[in-house]
């Protein structure tokens, strides 16, 4: 059985997350959406909401789970009996960042592998952080998350 994590911080979780998401899917028998508390970014979302947000993103996708998780991806890894991180690629940038992390990881536990899915077009410029900022200033972000992330963002930037 193949096993692969797709992680992130999901703050939110985004329509390019989903998809991403949704083509490891079709490739891997079990994929766990890997929800990191990450410490060094200032999240909008505490970690137990981040996780809820992506479970009911996911509810119709068959073998996939969210768990958030604190610490090195690859113990986690490693941890939930999984051989392959897979990683979105929107741009060069990503590329760059996302190679070194690839390097580190393979360094830390060479028996998990890293699996790059690069985004289409209408994705390529799309991250969690543009969606929070256009909702902070209440533009329309429906085509970019689920309604259910559109509703907590709007209820966050409310208060």
């Amino acid at each position: 059985m193949k096993k692969a994590l797709v992680p992130g911080t999901f703050d939110p979780i985004t329509n390019g997350h989903l998809d991403v998401i949704s083509r490891a899917a079709n490739i891997f028998d079990e994929v766990v959406v890997a929800v990191a508390m990450s410490k060094k970014k200032n999240t909008l979302f505490p970690l137990d909401k981040r996780v809820a947000l992506v479970q009911e993103a996911v509810k119709d996708l068959p073998h996939v789970t969210a768990v958030g998780f604190d610490g090195l991806l690859t113990d986690f890894a490693v941890e939930q009996n999984a051989h392959c991180v897979v990683k979105g690629l929107r741009a060069i940038t990503d590329f760059e960042y996302e190679f070194q992390m690839a390097a580190m990881n393979w360094q830390l536990h060479r028996s998990v592998e890293t699996f790059f899915i690069m985004s289409p077009p209408q994705y390529m410029y799309l991250s969690s952080s543009i969606v929070r900022e256009l909702a902070s200033m209440n533009g329309d972000i429906h085509k970019f998350v689920p309604a259910h992330v559109e509703a907590a963002l709007k209820a966050a930037y409310a208060q």
